[in-house]
């Protein structure tokens, strides 16, 4: 069984003069659809070899947990038949309510030392029976020479939730080898494309929750969870303008004409939730600032679905102060503009931010 994998025991297979490697195929699992992302390493960097997603039935994944496997199973192997992806062993992230990331301060420790220190006194830290849960920990390292104390980042997820997973995958022929964090996964994938010289907010919004993870002076000082998502804008145009979810969809994306008293009711929605979101994202940097008000946020990097919603960035930068940008993770990676049309790749790749992450580590068990 393997265990939750942290951020920083990525090896980055961009430096130069590395042998060449295998990686896993990226498999993000959400609540509204599931994104595959299939690399290959170079020796200056990536290529992009396939990526999609597909749409996943209603309810069969609810805050991180899988509620029917076997349709979301069904749809992952239908989605990599049609690509025609060959790679068995796979990345996952988790979240939500079954995951736990906390930090936590301790007195500096070797690392059998700190592994026992864990195992001991986990339940202190955690709201979840010890022998439920797959533990793992991070020395971030932040001691000093006036302070003998580190910081560590500690996950704990629910065994009965990545179990599930796992076997779901293992019934359709994959190979799980990492299990990560959504949250660092998506600082995987920034990390992989720039250098950590800036302080910087990476928030995903997906169809029903947002991850936050503030990175300060190279570290992730807070990742967090918000049961938020775009999916809120179409319940409520669904009960507003009285549509099924198809057809509310296609009104938040702007794939159908509205008349002027549809359009002004999308708008409200759009402000309303929006502004909800803002909130929520405002709260998180002000928390992290009343820890380190010397050590402001450079820029907003803004992924998923939600991100692309017509005038967000502006009015999150508008709120915040703060510079906002949209994230596209393959920014730097080659690909065949005759395999994989551009339009397209630039259309998704705001969503493909978490399976880049995940699609960047490494295949052997």
């Amino acid at each position: 069984m393997k265990k939750i994998t942290l951020p920083k025991f990525l090896n980055n297979f961009s430096l130069p003069g590395f042998k060449k490697q295998q990686l896993a195929l990226g498999l993000d699992i959400g609540s509204y659809s599931v994104k595959v992302c299939e690399l290959t390493s170079t020796p200056d960097g990536c290529r992009l070899l396939k990526l999609g997603s597909a749409k996943l039935p209603d309810g069969a994944v609810e805050d991180g947990v899988l509620q029917d496997p076997d349709s979301v199973g069904n749809v992952i192997s239908t989605l990599i038949n049609n690509l025609k992806i060959k790679s068995k062993k796979v990345a996952i992230s988790i979240s939500g309510y079954s995951v736990i990331v906390k930090k936590i301060n301790l007195a500096v420790m070797t690392k059998e030392e700190l592994e026992e220190h864990i195992q001991a006194e986990a339940e202190q830290y955690i709201p979840f029976d010890i022998d439920d849960v797959y533990l793992d920990f991070q020395d971030l390292k932040t001691n000093t020479e006036e302070s003998d104390r580190t910081d560590i980042m500690l996950v704990a997820a629910k065994k009965d939730v990545v179990r599930t997973y796992l076997n779901m995958l293992e019934k359709v022929g994959l190979q799980t080898v990492v299990v990560d964090v959504d949250a660092f996964a998506l600082e995987n994938s920034y990390e992989n494309i720039e250098s950590l010289t800036e302080n910087v907010a990476l928030i995903d919004i997906g169809a029903s929750k947002m991850s936050i993870n503030i990175i300060a002076n190279g570290t992730s000082i807070l990742a967090r969870d918000v049961v938020m998502g775009s999916r809120q804008i179409t319940e409520q145009i669904q009960t507003q303008l009285d549509m099924n979810t198809e057809d509310a969809e296609a009104a938040k994306t702007g794939l159908t004409e509205l008349n002027p008293d549809q359009q002004g009711l999308v708008k409200e929605i759009f402000v309303n939730t929006c502004t909800q979101w803002v909130l929520e994202i405002k709260k998180a940097i002000d928390f992290y600032l009343s820890s380190y008000p010397n050590d402001s946020i450079n820029r907003l990097i803004l992924s998923g679905g939600g991100s692309k919603i017509t005038g967000f960035d502006t009015f999150l930068n508008e709120e915040t102060k703060i510079k906002v940008e949209t994230f596209d993770p393959f920014c730097k990676a080659e690909s065949n503009a005759d395999k994989i049309d551009p339009a397209y790749l630039e259309h998704i790749a705001p969503e493909m931010a978490i399976a880049a992450g995940l699609a960047i580590r490494k295949a052997e068990l």
